[in-house]
């Protein structure tokens, strides 16, 4: 398995430690260490490509597993934030409605043996994923160290109101672009998706 593929599964393997130091309040400064890592499953999602185009190295294996990854990745994170009421329900739903429905179809492609990997419409969804969900991890920091005293408070009485929809924004921009990404997908895909009739 070269380098690529072992970052890509890298990126599965810290999911599960991200939602557990996510969901667990009693761990210090737990959504600082929720980013972190976090941010280093982001980080793999942007290095494995890089590296596999500069040495050569895209395999079939990468181009399935690699988007994947980032949908457990993505979609872990959005559910835990429905769990701490940090995002709404329906933006959620739409998102793993998307994400369901495009991996069907590249299953269906690769029975039939083709691969189909990201578009840049993809790609640009998962980008925009990823910042709202580190958007989010950052807001909520902030207004632990608030609640704290660590920080002033630079935001009026009620600032949780204010910074929770400060977050639910970066959650509507994702959504959009998820969705219409989704479109774009199908669109470009049809003659797969006539396949399955």
């Amino acid at each position: 398995m070269n380098l690529p593929n072992k970052l890509t599964l890298f990126r599965i393997i810290l999911v599960p430690f991200f939602v557990a130091v996510l969901l667990i309040p009693g761990i210090p400064q737990h959504y600082l260490w929720a980013g972190i890592l976090f941010g280093i499953a982001a980080l793999t999602e942007h290095f494995d490509g890089r590296i596999a185009r500069k040495n050569n190295q895209i395999t079939t294996f990468g181009k399935f597993l690699d988007p994947v990854a980032d949908k457990i990745l993505v979609i872990s994170a959005l559910v835990c934030f429905v769990q701490l009421g940090l995002a709404p329900t329906w933006c959620v739903l739409l998102i793993i409605a998307r994400e369901f429905i495009v991996t069907s179809i590249r299953l269906v492609a690769v029975d039939s043996g083709k691969v189909i990997a990201a578009n840049n419409w993809g790609k640009t969804k998962t980008v925009s994923q990823i910042v709202a969900t580190v958007v989010i991890l950052v807001l909520q920091y902030v207004q632990e160290l608030i609640s704290l005293g660590i920080l002033p408070a630079f935001l009026p009485a009620g600032s949780e109101g204010i910074i929770l929809l400060l977050g639910n924004v970066f959650i509507y921009i994702a959504t959009f672009f998820t969705v219409f990404s989704g479109y774009v997908y199908v669109k470009e895909n049809i003659g797969v998706i006539n396949t399955m009739k």
